[in-house]
């Protein structure tokens, strides 16, 4: 996507992926800070937005937002009945990682959210029934349960949790030339359709929402509290439309 938002610049630009193993998303940030690293792409929130310019076009156009749930598969049925939010809210707890992002924004839309620290262990918690459902990005649940096949669980068939959680480019403060290409370029390719035509064509997009079937869930629309007031919220040529699937 980033070759594809540059391709449309005035100016050439040469795209070299960053070597060395992986980093913590800290050490990336401080680089990009730096001038190590001139470009990252990560989920936003306020902070980052302070400590990097954000390039406001969601690059997976929200997908990363809708959360189906992994639950012990004989469960099923205590979500079958489910048709409201203060049922969702009241009848189910949920399983996160301590120190993720999604635990605030699950805490704040009202929702029981039981923690820890390891994902093996939200894997076994809500296979012995410590909470009801683990909620996960619509990419991630089928080889998250293929890794723990051990186990006696399934993806929720029904219901689908959405909060806004876009994922963006940054670049250093001090690398505004960088971000207008980029944002100029993205800008164009949503005009012209490439950039849609990119995201469907890619072969992980495609398996996971045809394995999340989300047009025939039941979604519920959960307020995101990290999420900056500049959020182009407005602009829903850049939000993925469960609709028209």
């Amino acid at each position: 996507m980033l070759r594809l938002a540059l391709s449309y610049a005035d100016k050439q630009y040469e795209i070299q992926p960053q070597q060395g193993g992986e980093k913590t998303l800290l050490r990336v940030i401080n680089e990009v800070q730096g001038g190590q690293m001139h470009v990252m792409w990560t989920a936003t929130d306020k902070e980052k937005e302070e400590q990097l310019l954000p390039i406001r076009i969601p690059l997976f156009k929200g997908m990363f937002g809708f959360r189906v749930f992994i639950i012990n598969r004989d469960t099923q049925s205590k979500f079958d009945g489910i048709e409201s939010f203060d049922q969702l809210k009241n009848a189910i707890t949920f399983g996160q990682g301590r120190t993720w992002a999604d635990t605030e924004i699950l805490k704040a839309g009202g929702l029981t959210v039981v923690t820890t620290m390891k994902f093996s262990g939200l894997m076994h918690m809500v296979d012995g029934g410590r909470f009801d459902a683990f909620p996960r990005g619509v990419h991630e649940p089928w080889s998250e349960l293929e890794a723990f096949s051990q186990l006696n669980l399934s993806v929720e068939k029904n219901l689908v949790l959405h909060y806004k959680m876009p994922f963006y480019f940054f670049v250093s403060n001090t690398n505004r030339e960088l971000g207008r290409d980029i944002e100029m370029g993205l800008n164009r390719a949503i005009a012209d359709g490439s950039f849609d035509r990119m995201f469907y064509a890619n072969e992980a997009v495609q398996s996971a929402l045809e394995k999340a079937n989300l047009k025939n869930r039941r979604v519920f629309e959960i307020p995101n509290p990290n999420l900056s007031s500049a959020t182009p919220i407005e602009r829903k040529e850049l939000w993925l439309d469960v609709e028209s699937l």
